[in-house]
């Protein structure tokens, strides 16, 4: 692909709910241009932003793809981000990579939940943002309704460029408001036939068009004076203004047509060269660029998608990696189209391309020229929320498992996996179902490794409630040596947080001194093992103040053992407590659903701290609760608020297990142990 000047580059992110036809917009754009022969379909499989089999599996989009066109002498660098709830990681990516974000809206659903989202993002960063309102040839296809909800969801500044000549099935074009012309489409043509407005049209594109030149000429002083003044202000400057106002953020223009009929994409095109902004870049000629999206390939190894953000970049330059402080040589450096490379000359500042084989390099490194570092970071992935315990399927796939996860961990840095020590699972977590089930699915068709799946268990503790005395005892006798020890413990309740803590309270030497550290070690290896419920023993001091020993059969082992004993008759004795971990959970949510959120929240034995109005309708609301009760919470949530609530959690505190509770708790957890072993 031909080198394109930072000032004719367009980097453009497709962003909006799963299934408004974002990537059948890409392939429009795609097909229009040239870029592809033929047009590709969702149903069949054959498009170019979607080449994952999962994808392909489950026709939607559940990675970043880059799509770059040549239009009208420009390149435009699509990023089709997915629209589904649990891949809002690449859209984060998508968004910190580009320039504009294009949010594609259909006519029949109208504004949906995950372009609220994503608006919200794009707006937090203060980025330039334009809507296309697509599928105006469906049946129940309505643009104004459409625009009337932008307007109430986005504000003000949404401000419609173009209107479509028809709808639903006689849907043919697209007017243009600014040099007031209408677009036409004959059935297969590529591009609009140039013409007049329809005639029943006319009103009302003067009255929108009004409504446009206000909107844009109201951040200018010089022009909204004209305006005042009746003075015509010609078509080229309120197409600077609007250009102007895009950047800043200020305004968001609309249009519309229909991706899978080819209406209105060539007006798109137009309106992205000569109205999206071009890249800013850096004010230095020391190369910096950021890699915003990892790949990791079978075959081919890692592919790091970067943007450049100042300099030139070139095919085996030097780099060096600013957090590994390592050289990195690139030897090729190309394009993405989909899947598909076509090798660059060079990569200008503002540019988006990759590299491949550079295998310390990772999703937010920073590569820079001549050992000097630029300070560039991607935004901080959110939070997984879901876990899945995972475990290998045979003992192949467990030599391979580690490696496996910790590739595809690379591709996806939303993905966190955690090994826990006290319930010996290896967890997998992930922002829903479908995330970590694609993950999964990825493991074993790019890395052959396959694993099964498991609850993931609660890490309950155990502690007592009152003071208690036992004897651990050990005598066996079978020729030879035998094994004796006799160790007395006492067992007394804690502060929460404490711990276990051991006291060597023995005189008189009634248990040797050497046999002492053996006496600790039993009863740390049964705190951490287990007590009456199964659970590790925590927050009780374990006092050992008499014994017996033998000058023969005694030993370590034995005395190992002895403290066991004695430490589990002790806690059996000493009214033992089953405690249970208690999360913090900050929801936000819209007000509308405060109620619902808040009466389930005390089904799951939750208790609210508190609620605030945070703004924009919504409110949030803090409460403790049972970690065993929100292990999915996020697919509840989702489904109590339509998708549109969210939430943080941390651990804080143990708290004891209702009485009801905890013997079935203990049935559970033996039954599991049987299982186990």
């Amino acid at each position: 692909m031909k080198v394109f000047p930072t000032d004719r580059i367009r980097n453009v992110a497709l962003v909006g709910h799963s299934g408004v036809g974002k990537t059948t917009l890409a392939e429009a754009m795609l097909f229009t241009s040239g870029a592809v022969p033929r047009m590709g379909r969702v149903e069949d499989a054959n498009t170019v932003c979607d080449f994952d089999p999962e994808e392909h599996k489950r026709q939607i989009s559940v990675s970043l793809a880059l799509a770059p066109v040549d239009i009208e002498g420009h390149k435009i660098n699509l990023l089709d981000a997915p629209g589904y709830a649990d891949f809002i990681g690449d859209v984060a990516a998508a968004l910190a990579a580009t320039d504009l974000a294009l949010f594609v809206v259909s006519a029949v659903e109208g504004v949906e939940v995950q372009t609220e989202i994503a608006w919200r993002m794009a707006e937090e960063r203060g980025m330039p943002r334009a809507i296309f309102v697509n599928k105006l040839d469906k049946e129940r296809a309505s643009f104004s309704r459409t625009l009337d909800q932008l307007k109430e969801r986005f504000g003000a500044g949404v401000a419609p460029l173009q209107l479509p000549i028809g709808e639903e099935g006689a849907l043919s074009g697209v007017v243009e408001l600014l040099n007031d012309a209408g677009f036409t489409y004959r059935d297969g043509a590529l591009t609009g036939e140039h013409g007049e407005i329809p005639a029943a049209m006319e009103a009302e594109e003067h009255s929108v068009h009004d409504a446009l030149v206000e909107g844009i000429v109201v951040a200018d002083d010089e022009l909204m004076e004209r305006y005042l003044m009746e003075e015509p202000i010609a078509t080229e400057e309120l197409a600077k203004a609007l250009a102007k106002g895009i950047d800043e953020a200020t305004v968001f223009p609309v249009l519309c047509g229909s991706a899978t009929k080819l209406v209105g994409i060539d007006r798109l095109a137009h309106f992205l060269v000569e109205e999206a902004p071009a890249p800013h870049v850096g004010s230095g000629t020391t190369t910096a660029a950021l890699v915003f999206k990892t790949v990791v390939d079978s075959y081919v190894g890692h592919i790091n998608l970067f943007r450049v953000h100042q300099g030139t970049l070139k095919p085996d330059d030097h780099l060096t990696d600013t957090r590994t402080k390592k050289d990195e040589r690139l030897h090729q450096v190309f394009t993405l189209r989909g899947k598909d490379q076509e090798q660059l000359s060079e990569v200008a500042a503002g540019d988006i391309a990759a590299v491949a084989k550079l295998a310390d390099v990772t999703t937010g490194d920073v590569l820079c020229a001549n050992g000097t570092a630029v300070e560039l970071a991607l935004p901080k992935p959110p939070a997984p929320l879901l876990a899945m315990a995972i475990h290998a399927r045979s003992k192949n796939d467990e030599d391979k498992l580690a490696n496996a996860l910790h590739r595809i961990q690379e591709e996806d840095p939303v993905l966190r996996i955690e090994r826990n020590p006290e319930t010996r699972q290896t967890l997998l977590w992930g922002m829903g179902e479908t995330h970590v089930n694609i993950a999964l699915a990825r493991l074993a068709t790019k890395f052959g490794v396959e694993v099964d799946t498991e609850e993931v268990r609660v890490p309950y503790r155990e502690t007592i409630s009152e003071r208690a005395e036992a004897e651990g005892k050990v005598k066996k006798q079978s020729g030879g040596h035998g094994q004796f020890a006799v160790a007395w413990l006492r067992v007394e309740p804690q502060e929460r947080g404490r711990g276990i803590e051991f006291v060597d309270a023995i005189v008189g030497g009634v248990i040797p001194k050497n046999y002492l550290p053996a006496v600790e070690k039993g009863v740390m290896e049964t705190a951490e093992h287990g007590g009456v419920y199964g659970f590790p023993i925590v927050d009780v001091k374990v006092t050992c103040f008499d014994g017996k020993a033998h000058s023969v059969d005694s030993s370590d082992m034995a005395f190992r053992t002895a403290s066991s004993v004695g430490l589990r008759e002790a806690m059996a004795k000493a009214a033992p407590i089953l405690l249970e971990p208690i999360s913090e959970l900050v929801i936000t949510v819209p007000e509308a659903s405060q109620g619902d959120v808040m009466g389930d929240m005390n089904s799951r034995r939750g208790r609210i701290q508190g609620t605030a109005s945070v703004g924009g309708g919504a409110v949030e609301i803090v409460a403790s609760v049972p970690t065993s009760e929100v292990m999915r919470y996020s697919i509840d949530l989702r489904s109590m608020t339509g998708g549109r609530g969210r939430y943080s959690i941390t651990h804080s505190h143990y708290d004891p297990v209702p009485a009801h509770l905890a013997d079935k708790i203990k049935t559970t957890a033996t039954e599991e142990a049987v299982a186990r072993h």
